[in-house]
């Protein structure tokens, strides 16, 4: 009998995951298990904006695949995935294409514009580690370059973050927690940096306690960020952003965080789809394909209570990811009772940059070091859930 094959696209929290569990649930003889990702890491995509910032190395987000998965278990491709044929069941690949009986797509997300004009010519929006040593690089580079100008141009120290979400304000935590050292560092007056922050929503953090978003935007505010909130960005220009009311603001960085949507290969392979994401079937699986599992930021699943989709966050693609490989290896070894999913939400910690962040878990609202404390914690059992106390002592950040 012939092992079937089964292909995961992506190793973010999703695809990595799915592999790990994989590849203990199933032995050699069961199937061939195959993770194809751009490149030979897995990196933290919640921590993305702290290098961003240059509050931490880039290098600590990054985690080698070789580190966290047996490669003598998981045959491991470096490669981009163009398309999915899913008539021929294969996936094309810019070198080669591989055939699946079972195919998991966990290919995370891109940045979603909304229709603005130039945001991918003129602002920062790959939330990548490359991308993330591109912002900081940048800043640092504006910065060192106000100086050394005999006309000084105030938008070299003018920062936009579009966006007021979670990626938005934790950015910005970071850099108004950074702005003084680099003041200091490239001889900058404090007062001559300004940094926006602009939300097209009514509030900032939408969907947020808002006491907890009071106290973030207080805290900010205190650091000299200033907030432009029911406020649509009509376009991103050279020069800075302009907004819906007409009103322009000159900068030479705007970083992009207004949300994302499913990747292009998606819809460009002829799923279904909303923003770029399956609606999914109890089970993880597309509709009408009892083959192919959909995890992550690719999938959409609807909270029935309040009708509305769930966001795409790391906590849900890790939880999917469980449920996905236990229905996975029931298949292979040619049970039919899958398991459907259904997110557990734990808590939700925005950091503030520093010791400051906010939170809920449970029932019980965070604030300040006490919230900080549990956003650490969340980040270590990420990457214990990745690859264990080995990765944890490695990696893990002191939540003192």
């Amino acid at each position: 009998m012939n092992k079937p094959n089964i292909v995961i696209l992506g190793a973010g929290y999703g695809g990595i995951i799915t592999a790990s569990r994989l590849s203990k649930q199933l032995g050699h003889n069961d199937a061939n298990i195959t993770l194809v990702n751009k490149h030979s890491y897995h990196y933290q995509t919640t921590w993305l904006h702290e290098p961003a910032a240059g509050t931490i190395p880039a290098e600590k987000a990054r985690v080698p695949i070789k580190d966290v998965l047996d490669l003598n278990k998981v045959n491991f491709v470096q490669d981009t995935a163009v398309e999915i044929d899913r008539d021929a069941k294969k996936v094309v690949l810019e070198n080669g294409e591989l055939e699946y009986d079972y195919l998991v797509v966990a290919l995370g997300s891109v940045a979603e514009t909304f229709g603005v004009p130039g945001v991918f010519e003129h602002a920062f929006s790959k939330w990548t580690v490359n991308g993330a040593r591109q912002v900081k690089e940048h800043i640092e580079y504006m910065f060192a370059t106000y100086n050394n100008l005999e006309e000084k141009k105030d938008e070299l120290l003018t920062f936009i973050v579009a966006g007021a979400g979670f990626t938005g304000i934790e950015f910005v935590g970071e850099l108004s927690k950074r702005v003084p050292e680099l003041c200091a560092t490239y001889d900058v007056p404090r007062e001559k940096v300004k940094m926006y922050v602009i939300e097209a929503a009514p509030t900032a953090l939408p969907g947020f306690d808002p006491e907890l978003v009071e106290y973030a935007m207080n805290l900010l505010e205190s650091r000299g960020v200033e907030f432009k909130i029911n406020c649509p960005i009509k376009e991103v220009v050279k020069d800075g952003v302009i907004l819906a009311n007409g009103d322009e603001i000159k900068s030479n960085t705007v970083v992009w965080a207004t949300g994302v949507r499913g990747p292009e290969i998606i819809e460009k392979s002829g799923f279904e789809a909303m923003r770029g994401r399956i609606k999914v079937e109890s089970d993880l699986r597309a509709p009408g394909h009892e083959e192919i599992f959909v995890i992550g930021d690719c999938a959409l699943i609807i909270n029935e209570e309040i009708n509305r989709p769930y966001p795409p966050t790391a906590q849900i693609a890790i939880q999917m990811a469980e449920t996905c490989a236990h229905n996975l290896a029931t298949l292979v070894k040619g049970g039919s009772e899958l398991k459907n999913f259904k997110p557990e939400i734990k808590g939700t910690v925005a950091s503030l940059g520093g010791k400051e962040a906010i939170g809920v878990v449970g029932t019980r609202k965070l604030f300040g070091s006490s919230a900080s404390f549990m956003k650490k914690v969340i980040d270590n059992r990420s990457l214990f859930l990745i690859g264990g106390p080995g990765l944890l002592l490695k990696k893990g950040k002191n939540p003192l």
